[in-house]
């Protein structure tokens, strides 16, 4: 028995998420029983799998490399009729898709695979594995240029960094640059440097993780070798493990900081029996072990009280200096006196 999810990534029907979703939206069938339950696993040995009513058969997990020309669209079908990538590998039966999509524009390696699980970890930014590109770029980059690729650029889906960027070599008023990307947003290379006033001439995809295009013609597709699939797959492997550590320890981070209380409580402090008054001798905070301060014992002086001035405004009700009791009354003005401020009417003498 294994997740269902996972028998129909291994199956080649997408990544797990993309599977996920056909669950969720009711077009995956056992048996020919719908199922929406994302927790669900079946017995490919005894139950029939049905997407969209077509049967689900496990295929052999197939791996290409593939060096996509200008020209060819990486994906399935294009309603005008333009050359699509799929169409450089028509000898291969199993159904696979391209893991890291590139512009009409662009060439270099493709990889397409039916390994669905492979292909997430590989495409998902969150596990960072390097995509390296050559690219050639209008004008000559200064090293400020260089370095506010590796700082970031601001695009309008958010700031994008790459890894690591480095000058090659010149040709004529242009300029080779290898780039290092951990993420592969739509054109963001292009993008990148367009912001940076460079206008991108050609871009070469050469190498996905620890696999390298080297010398594979343009149109021509191989086989991924098995130690190259070996160290793709270790690559994988450890991007997941360290997003997996980082998610641990931010877990573990936010477990202690509930478990600890918001405040300490500090105790009030006493003063001590027998202190002389107008001077308070306090008490040594318990928490310090009843050792006394290198300063001495901590003494508080009162401040003595104000004293209110003599031509300090009454209050209502209460006569002031020089001022006979009941000289003006309560919350009132005087008779005969007129209240302040500008009178009744529009800007003339009050009628």
């Amino acid at each position: 028995m294994e997740r269902l999810n996972k028998y129909l990534a291994h199956a080649g029907v997408g990544s797990r998420r993309h599977c996920d979703s056909l669950i969720a939206a009711g077009r995956v069938k056992i048996n020919g029983v719908r199922v929406t339950d994302l927790g669900m696993k079946v017995d490919p040995d005894a139950q029939k799998v049905f997407v969209d009513d077509e049967p689900v058969r496990v295929e052999k997990p197939v791996y290409w490399v593939v060096h996509k020309p200008p020209g060819y669209l990486c994906t399935n079908h294009d309603p005008s009729g333009r050359p699509l990538a799929m169409h450089l590998i028509p000898h291969v039966e199993q159904r696979v898709y391209t893991v890291g999509r590139l512009d009409e524009a662009s060439e270099g390696m493709l990889l397409m695979t039916n390994d669905g699980e492979l292909a997430q970890t590989l495409m998902h930014p969150r596990y960072g594995v390097e995509k390296t590109y050559l690219v050639l770029v209008a004008g000559k980059p200064t090293k400020d240029d260089l370095q506010r690729l590796l700082d970031g650029v601001w695009l309008s889906d958010g700031k994008v960094r790459a890894k690591s960027v480095r000058r090659m070599k010149p040709q004529g008023d242009s300029t080779w640059i290898r780039v290092v990307l951990c993420e592969g947003k739509n054109r963001e290379i292009r993008r990148m440097l367009a912001k940076l006033g460079h206008k991108v001439l050609r871009l070469k995809r050469v190498a996905i993780g620890p696999v390298l295009l080297d010398k594979l013609p343009k149109g021509k597709a191989r086989k991924l070798s098995l130690p190259e699939l070996t160290e793709l797959k270790k690559s994988a492997v450890s991007a997941e493990r360290r997003v997996e550590k980082v998610a641990g320890e931010a877990r573990q981070n936010s477990d202690e900081a509930e478990s600890q209380p918001a405040t300490k409580p500090v105790p009030p402090r006493h003063p001590a029996p027998g202190a002389p008054a107008g001077r308070r001798e306090f008490v040594p905070n318990p928490n310090s072990g009843g050792k006394p301060s290198s300063a001495g014992p901590r003494v508080y002086v009162p401040k003595p009280a104000a004293k209110k001035s003599p031509l300090a405004r009454p209050g209502p009700g209460r006569p002031g200096p020089g001022r006979p009791a009941g000289s003006r009354p309560v919350g009132g003005r005087p008779p005969g006196k007129k209240p302040f401020g500008r009178p009744p009417g529009r800007g003339g003498p009050g009628k």
